[in-house]
C-alpha cells in the first residue's frame, strides 16, 4: 500500500501497518483518550525559529504543529478502527499567539467530542484564568516554563525555575476553586526527582487539593535511573496523576505501574512530535533518539537495514506500555483504564 502523509515530514507506511497488526490490533481497547496532544494552527506562529534555537534541542527540529483537521486524519490513520478522543493544548511557547490558539481549540474541538487545556502565561491574573475556564470544552490549564520569558537562543533559559514561577499561586487558587485539570511539565535538569519539584508538587497538593494535577511525561523520567529516584517519593498520594507521553522505556512504564497503580496513569502521545520514525536508546541517565530523517541532531545514523525497520515513535511508546503490562500480567480491564477510563473519569470529575 502507498504511504499516507501524517504531519511535517512523517508518513504512515507498510512497516507501521505490520507493527500495528502484530502488537496492537487485538490488544488496544476500542476507545482511547489521548490525554497529551498538541494542536495548533501554524497561522498562529508569530516568531520564526532561529537555526540556533532549532539546533539547541532535538524537539525544536520536529516540533511542527498540526491543525485540528490534520489531527483527525492522523487519529484515523495511526489508531485504525478505534474511537479516539483527546485532551489537546496548543504550542506552549512565546513564539506562538497562545491566546488565539486557545480560542481556536475551544471554538472547534467541542463539536468533535474533544476537550482542551488553555495554555497560560504566568503573568495572567485570576480573572483571566476564570474566564478561560468558562470557555467551551476548556477543563484546565497548561503552564510551561518557556512562557516565563522569551529567549531566541535557548529553549531552556528558565529550566531551573520554581513551579510557582510558571504556575503562580493566584492561578492555582482559581484552578482549585474550579476543580480544574492542570498538566504540569516539571522544570529542572534533575527532572521529577529534583528536591524542589518533590517539595512543590506536595505543596500544591496540600494547598490546592481541588486541582486535578497530572504530571506530564511521567515527570520527564525517560530513563530508569530518573524514575527510581522520583516515583517512590510521590507514590503515597492517590491524588497525583501521570501521563505517559514521550516515555519509550518499558522499564520506566513498569516501575510507574508498580509505584502508582493503573488508576493514576493516563495514556498520552505528545504528538505531533512522536510521529517521528525511529527508536530511543538509553545510556545511564541519558537517551539518544535514532531516526531515519536527516535532522541536525541525528548525527550517528544506524545501518539502512535497521532504519528501514523503524516505526513511529508513538508506537514504540505504546509498545513500552504493552511490554510493562504483559510483564505484570495485566488484563484487558487494566489496559482499558490506562488508555481510556482513567482520563474519562478524571474529566468527569471536573
Amino acid at each position: 500500500m502507498s504511504d499516507i502523509p501524517l504531519n511535517h515530514v512523517f508518513t504512515y507506511t507498510d512497516v507501521d501497518r505490520r507493527f500495528w497488526e502484530q502488537h496492537f490490533e487485538s490488544w488496544l481497547p476500542q476507545r482511547i483518550i489521548d490525554a497529551h496532544i498538541h494542536i495548533a494552527d501554524p497561522a498562529f506562529r508569530i516568531e520564526t525559529v532561529s537555526d540556533e534555537l532549532r539546533h539547541s534541542y532535538w524537539v525544536m527540529e520536529v516540533d511542527e504543529m498540526m491543525t485540528i483537521e490534520t489531527a483527525q486524519h492522523c487519529f484515523l490513520t495511526v489508531l485504525p478502527g478505534r474511537e479516539v478522543k483527546c485532551l489537546a493544548f496548543g504550542a506552549p511557547s512565546p513564539g506562538w499567539d497562545v491566546e488565539a490558539n486557545n480560542a481556536y481549540l475551544w471554538e472547534h474541538l467541542p463539536a468533535l467530542g474533544h476537550k482542551s487545556l488553555a495554555v497560560v502565561r504566568p503573568t495572567w491574573r485570576g480573572e483571566q484564568i476564570e474566564w478561560l475556564l468558562s470557555q467551551p470544552g476548556v477543563i484546565g490549564l497548561k503552564p510551561y516554563y518557556t512562557l516565563i520569558g522569551y529567549d531566541r537562543h535557548s529553549r531552556d533559559r528558565y529550566l531551573e525555575c520554581s513551579i510557582f514561577d510558571m504556575l503562580p499561586r493566584w492561578q492555582l487558587e482559581v484552578a482549585d476553586r474550579e476543580r480544574a485539570w492542570v498538566t504540569l511539565h516539571v522544570p529542572h535538569a534533575g527532572r521529577l526527582g529534583h528536591p524542589d519539584n518533590i517539595r512543590e508538587v506536595r505543596q500544591i497538593r496540600q494547598d490546592y487539593p481541588g486541582v486535578r494535577l497530572v504530571i506530564a511525561h511521567l515527570g520527564r523520567c525517560y530513563t530508569i535511573e530518573h524514575a527510581r529516584e522520583a516515583f517512590h517519593q510521590l507514590a503515597d498520594d492517590p491524588g497525583i496523576y501521570f501521563d505517559t507521553s514521550a516515555v519509550l522505556n518499558p522499564e520506566v512504564a513498569r516501575l510507574a505501574i508498580e509505584a502508582f497503580g493503573v488508576s493514576r496513569i493516563l495514556y498520552g502521545s505528545d504528538n505531533p512530535i512522536f510521529f517521528m520514525r525511529g527508536r530511543r536508546q538509553f545510556h545511564g541517565r541519558n537517551y539518544v533518539n535514532r531516526t531515519s530523517h536527516p535532522f541536525h541532531f541525528n548525527k550517528e545514523r544506524e545501518p539502512a537495514s535497521v532504519e528501514a525497520r523503524y516505526t513511529l515513535m508513538m508506537y514504540e511508546d505504546i509498545l513500552a506500555i504493552k511490554t510493562a503490562c504483559d510483564q505484570l500480567g495485566l488484563g484487558r480491564a487494566e489496559v482499558q483504564r490506562l488508555f481510556h477510563d482513567n482520563a474519562r473519569d478524571l474529566i468527569g470529575e471536573i
